[in-house]
Formats: C-alpha cells, structure tokens, sequence
C-alpha cells in the first residue's frame, strides 16, 4: 500500500541519489540505435510526423526565422516519449514534476524575451498595446498584457504537470479500489482503466503539442 495518494509522484528512492530521473535519459541510449537499423514503418511514420510538424511549425513562426523548428519537434519529442513512459508501471513520470516542465519553459521564454526586447524593442512595446484600444484603456492594457507575458513559462509548466498528474491519480484511485470490490465490479473496472488507459495516451500526445506549438506562438511574437 502506498503511505499516501502522490507517492507515485515521489523521485525519492532507497539510493544515495535519485535514479527515477534518469527514465528521462532513456531515450538519448535507445533512440539513436534505430538510425543504423533498416527503415521500417515506425522510421516511415515517425519521419512523415515529423515532416507535418516541421510544415505546421514553419507556417506559424514565418519565413524571418530558419531552422528553429527542429528545436520545436526536439521539444515535442522529448515531452512526448517522458509522457508515454510514464504510463509504464513502475516507471517514474518526469513531466509531472514542476522541476522537469519548468526547466523546459522557463529558458525557452527567456531566450524569447531577451531576443525580442534587444532586437526588437519597438515591436515589443507594441505588443504591450492591443490594437484598437481606446487611450483612457491603455495603462491598464499594459498592466495585463505585462503580468499575461511573466506568467507564459508558468501556465506552460503547470498545464503540462496538472495534465499529467490529473490522469495518473485517477488511475490510481480507481486501481486501490480493486482489493475491495466483487468479481462483477472489478471486470467494469478492468474496462475503465483500459478506457482511462486510451484516454491518457491521447493526453500525452496532445499536450506535448500544446506546449510545442504555444512555444513556437510565443516566439514568433518577437520577430
């Protein structure tokens, strides 16, 4: 039994050191080796994803910036493949942490404000400003658009972990329950969690999409 409901989200082991973290390392020694493999359906589709993504991403940043968008589909994948082992059991789920989503976030906006406010000064503080706003309006304007600027790595850090933990808890609930229930209940269990299952994997590609893409919105505003 687990002393409490987030101790799945807990890194702590019985070592010196943390060892959970390192699933999120798994991908640098396994990924590579499929390069020198013959190209099989998973490298066909797995180019063909990466070739839409590049297109989509390219028509939002604009023809100014090149060769950002591998830094995008980079971020996609990574935040995708941690998202899907976490659904492994026993496998500890990196993007449910804070420590992991904010150190993907928070540099990323950085780069972006630093770049915008050096280069592009004037176009920032027309940003400041929406277009159309009456005068009596603008300090106020300003005031929101600032504070919805600062908060950009936090909203991306915790809609990513929420998501993730949000799903993981559930199953979790649902899966305790178990040791208590009739051989009827726990065959409609059993399809639930499938269905939770499914529902999770969707969640998983959909929001290491979200992130990617708002992170490619946000910086095409400082171009």
């Amino acid at each position: 039994m687990m002393a409490n409901l987030f101790s799945s989200f807990d890194p702590s082991t019985n070592w010196s050191t943390s060892l959970n973290w390192l699933s999120t390392m798994i991908g640098i020694i396994v990924i590579p080796s499929t390069f020198w493999f013959i190209p099989s359906r998973f490298n066909i589709l797995w180019t063909k994803i990466i070739m839409t993504l590049h297109k989509e991403f390219k028509t939002l940043i604009g023809p100014k910036t090149k060769g950002s968008t591998i830094m995008f589909i980079s971020l996609f994948s990574l935040i995708m493949y941690n998202n899907f082992l976490g659904l492994f059991p026993y496998i500890f789920t990196s993007t449910s942490h804070m420590v992991m989503t904010l150190t993907l976030a928070l540099p990323l906006w950085l780069s972006f404000m630093l770049f915008g406010w050096i280069n592009n000064t004037i176009h920032m503080f027309a940003h400041l400003v929406p277009q159309g706003t009456p005068p009596i309006l603008m300090p106020f304007m300003v005031c929101i658009e600032t504070i919805s600027n600062v908060i950009r790595p936090g909203t991306l850090a915790i809609r990513l972990s929420a998501n993730m933990i949000a799903g993981h808890l559930l199953m979790t609930l649902l899966g305790n329950t178990g040791t208590i229930m009739s051989t009827y209940m726990i065959n409609i269990l059993l399809v639930v969690q499938i269905l939770l299952l499914m529902l999770e994997s969707a969640v998983a590609i959909i929001q290491s999409y979200v992130f990617a893409v708002l992170s490619t919105l946000y910086s095409s505003e400082v171009n």
